[in-house]
């Protein structure tokens, strides 16, 4: 936690050749990575500032915090493009009730790369990072968490009595798996085998929360704001005309339409009063992934305030995608039907930098670190979906299933 008065960072970006290895840079226990397609954030040395807050309107505090933060810099930054010059690495709880804090991290040093170009970026003096050997291989087995797949089926019978009382129209449930890595087990691999598996995905970790997720938050860039939503999954066919048929099959069903359309129009109300010319597709179409299928949906405005990307992330989270509609009766409805906090899961993880510009994703298709005093990790990881009327509870839980499968892969 900083403290007053805010301490004045010396920032500095130049060009650098880019690295064969941008992830031997990064602290193999506490690895700060955002990755997508060969573009990279990746964070290196110990951190020079940490934000920290926890409650309501933790987003919008730590905005403020940045724009302190980021105002009392001396920044040399010749470059100027995405991610150049003063940047942080955020990870926010999913719930204003959960114990896990929301934090902004300002490593030593950053290393970035966009297309052809990359950037070092140090504060104070720091050195140029050097990479760090890497740790053995090792595996991780995930088992039943606090609600196993007979207790998620109980909780969606649940959700789905809710929705028939006319409490909710749409409420997203989650169950946990949980595990353990070897003493020593150094994290980046865990995260280079999520990039390599799904280079399309935002491949993230920041503050112990490792994942590759499919769903853009939000995304601010010198004044032009894109988000995509996805809700609507169906798993990947075995061969070419299932696979086909499950596209068509997504497409074609009412129920997961519906739970696209309450997840569009919560995202475009909580931009609309931030932004102008906001324009969604009329029409979701069919994203593809290794393991699934999802209904997507791209939207794009442009910025009428002064709002940060970090500002933004508060008026939109949490999204109808991973809560539900109306939003505040399904947190609610989560917070009874879940025996276990979320943490940072279904919360928003990301970059911003000193002009409020910033890359931010839904941490979804991720697990939980943290270090136990023996030296191992203890793992935990979500996966949920979204309920509404036309629900089986069987068929929801098998969803779960299909979404769990980037991580225990990787893992294993």
């Amino acid at each position: 936690m900083i403290e007053s008065p805010v301490p004045r960072l010396v920032v500095t970006t130049r060009r650098i050749d880019s690295p064969d290895d941008l992830l031997a840079v990064t602290d193999p226990a506490a690895p700060l990575v955002w990755m997508r397609r060969g573009d990279a954030l990746i964070g290196a040395g110990s951190p020079v500032a940490v934000l920290s807050e926890s409650g309501g309107d933790r987003a919008a505090r730590l905005a403020s915090r940045w724009r302190e933060l980021s105002a009392a810099a001396i920044i040399d930054d010749p470059i100027g493009v995405a991610g150049t010059g003063l940047v942080a690495f955020g990870a926010l709880a999913f719930d204003d009730r959960s114990a896990s804090p929301s934090t902004l991290t300002v490593p030593q040093a950053v290393i970035g790369r966009r297309g052809p170009d990359a950037w070092l970026t140090t504060v104070g003096t720091a050195d140029t990072p050097a990479p760090s050997p890497w740790g053995p291989y090792w595996s991780a087995t995930l088992g039943p968490g606090a609600l196993d797949p007979a207790g998620y089926q109980l909780a969606v019978t649940a959700g789905l009595e809710a929705i028939a009382a006319g409490r909710v129209e749409k409420v997203v449930l989650a169950r946990d798996l949980v595990g353990s890595a070897p003493a020593g087990a150094d994290l980046r691999r865990l995260a280079r085998e999520l990039h390599d598996a799904y280079p399309d995905t935002w491949t993230y970790a920041v503050d112990g929360i490792i994942g590759a997720s499919p769903e853009t938050l939000v995304t601010v860039s010198r004044g032009t704001v894109t988000a995509r939503v996805l809700a609507g999954t169906i798993a990947r066919g075995a061969d070419a005309d299932a696979d086909n048929a499950a596209a068509i099959a997504l497409r074609t069903s009412t129920k997961d339409q519906d739970e696209h359309g309450f997840a569009v129009r919560s995202l475009l109300s909580a931009l609309e009063p931030h932004t102008t010319a906001l324009v969604a597709g009329e029409e979701p179409f069919t994203l593809k992934l290794p393991n699934v299928w999802h209904l997507a949906t791209d939207v794009e405005g442009t910025l009428s305030d002064a709002a940060s990307s970090l500002d933004l992330v508060g008026a939109v989270h949490p999204t109808a995608a991973v809560a539900g509609t109306p939003t505040p009766t399904a947190m609610d409805l989560i917070a009874r039907l879940e025996p276990s906090d979320r943490g940072r899961y279904a919360g928003p993880v990301g970059w911003i930098d000193a002009q409020g510009d910033g890359e931010w994703a839904i941490a979804l298709r991720c697990v939980q670190v943290s270090a136990n005093e023996d030296g191992s990790f203890a793992l935990t990881a979500h996966a949920g979906a979204g309920i509404v009327a036309e629900s089986d509870p069987e068929k929801e839980m098998l969803e779960t299933r299909v979404k769990f499968r980037p991580i225990v892969e990787a893992l294993a």
